[in-house]
């Protein structure tokens, strides 16, 4: 799979995010890059930043966005075809979204987003 063809699949899953979700995400930056950092290969997905859930009322003034990073090769890696990557890039998309939002590894775990 192409480099453009996964960034489409994350645009695809994005799409899928409910609209009234995606208006409460604040200050929040969604990249696609071919490998994680060095130290977690298998990584698929990395949420960087300040969760909602932590964020005052002046955490704002001067703040970078914070970033959502879905990583391309070891997403192909895992999976068989194009229909398997569309399925673990939304599901990506949605843990990390989640952990925007201030959700737990182990909360999305239990609600089946592992």
């Amino acid at each position: 799979m192409t480099a453009e063809e996964f960034e489409a699949a994350v645009s695809d899953a994005l799409d899928m995010v409910p609209v009234d979700l995606t208006r409460l995400m604040d200050n929040v930056v969604i990249l696609v890059e071919d490998s994680p950092p060095d130290d977690e290969p298998e990584l698929l997905g990395l949420y960087e930043g300040t969760p909602l859930t932590d964020r005052d009322l002046g955490w704002a003034t001067g703040s970078l966005p914070d970033r959502i990073t879905i990583y391309r090769l070891p997403t192909l890696a895992i999976c068989e075809d194009a229909e398997q990557v569309a399925e673990e890039v939304a599901v990506t998309v949605v843990h990390e979204i989640a952990h925007h939002f201030g959700i737990s590894d182990a909360r999305l775990h239990e609600l089946g987003w592992g």
